[in-house]
């Protein structure tokens, strides 16, 4: 390829790690703030909290898009720029997906945990703040890793807004050089490593998580002094 061509591959990297961050962003908030909103103690909470989940997990991220970037425009009378699109359709559709793991891994925190903080009088927040959370997170990092790498390879779907990211400027590549074979293999090789380099930073992060949490203390043995003529050999 030309110097040219590659310049388009790598503008549609940054435009694909963009989209990847705000999106992941906006997914990470949403998976917290619905995940969390499953275990409250009111029903009407816990029902709008699931009626969402429910609602953005059983749609398609494609029809999403198409919602957001081609139906809203004419109803509501404004146009999101395609970046801001996706990120919206992106992070609501993966925030649904995460928000379950955030409710399991809550639900998975020993409910003796819990009791102790209602015995040490602490409010809801107080107990999910500093007792829940703490525990839940380091446990959410694996299935978040893997739903990070989905949504990378969601970002995919938003070249049929025309938008410049790595699978629309491959294509473009692909045309101008009726070369398939070279192009999409140098496109699924640039997937790979950016999906690899997210793995790497989030094994990081879960060891980082999970240092001293649920470590015993270090029992120390202290030394017997036995009297002189005391028969003890």
């Amino acid at each position: 390829m030309t110097s040219g061509l590659w310049e388009l591959v790598l503008q549609g990297v940054w435009v694909t790690v963009q989209l990847l961050f705000f999106s992941s962003l906006l997914a990470a908030a949403v998976s917290f703030v619905v995940g969390i909103a499953r275990t409250h103690r009111l029903w009407i909470v816990r029902f709008l909290a699931g009626f969402y989940t429910e609602v953005f997990r059983g749609t398609s991220a494609l029809v999403m898009i198409f919602w957001v970037f081609f139906v809203l425009p004419p109803a509501f009378g404004w146009q999101l720029v395609p970046m801001w699109a996706g990120t919206l359709a992106l992070g609501l559709t993966y925030g649904a997906y995460g928000s379950e793991i955030v409710r399991g891994a809550l639900a998975a925190v020993d409910p003796a945990q819990k009791e102790g903080g209602i015995a040490l009088s602490f409010t809801p927040w107080q107990r999910m703040k500093l007792i829940l959370l703490p525990q839940a997170v380091p446990e959410m990092i694996p299935p978040f890793s893997n739903l990070l790498i989905e949504l990378l390879k969601g970002t995919a779907l938003v070249s049929i807004m025309g938008m410049g990211d790595l699978a629309f400027s491959g294509n473009l590549v692909r045309l101008a050089l009726q070369e398939s074979a070279e192009i999409y293999t140098y496109i699924l090789l640039i997937y790979f490593v950016i999906a690899f380099l997210l793995t790497r930073v989030m094994r990081g992060l879960e060891k980082k998580l999970k240092a001293g949490v649920g470590k015993a203390p270090k029992k120390k043995t202290a030394a017997v002094r036995v009297p002189e003529g005391s028969g003890v050999s």
